[in-house]
């Protein structure tokens, strides 16, 4: 089974200059949550399955209480906590988006995406 959590927005304040870790900005957090599918046939109730609301809680957390100088940092750090707090999750997937890239050039927005499953 897959769960993704799309769109997330956070007001963080990570970046490599001192600007952007003290005035802070927004990002864009999408996140897909890979479980066994074997236990699917199995799901019935909450404790069955992933709690997302507790997943949100945590990236939530991350983003917008820790400062990180990378985005891959970050994604690192999300990864790592999701994996260590929830057994049943076999994967994820984060991709992280910085709408306000400071650097003197159109683009929309600079992201970051990495997966590890166990």
């Amino acid at each position: 089974m897959k769960i993704h959590l799309n769109n997330m927005v956070f007001y963080g304040f990570h970046g490599v200059y001192p600007e952007e870790r003290k005035l802070g900005q927004r990002f864009n957090v999408n996140l897909t949550i890979y479980t066994d599918d074997k236990i699917d046939p199995q799901i019935k109730e909450l404790k069955d399955t992933v709690d997302y609301t507790i997943i949100y809680d945590e990236i939530k957390n991350i983003m917008e209480i820790q400062q990180f100088l990378l985005l891959e940092d970050c994604a690192n750090n999300i990864i790592s906590n999701i994996l260590e707090n929830h057994e049943l999750i076999t994967g994820i997937k984060v991709i992280i988006e910085k709408p306000g890239v400071p650097i003197n050039a159109s683009l929309s927005n600079v992201s970051v995406e990495m997966k590890r499953f166990r």
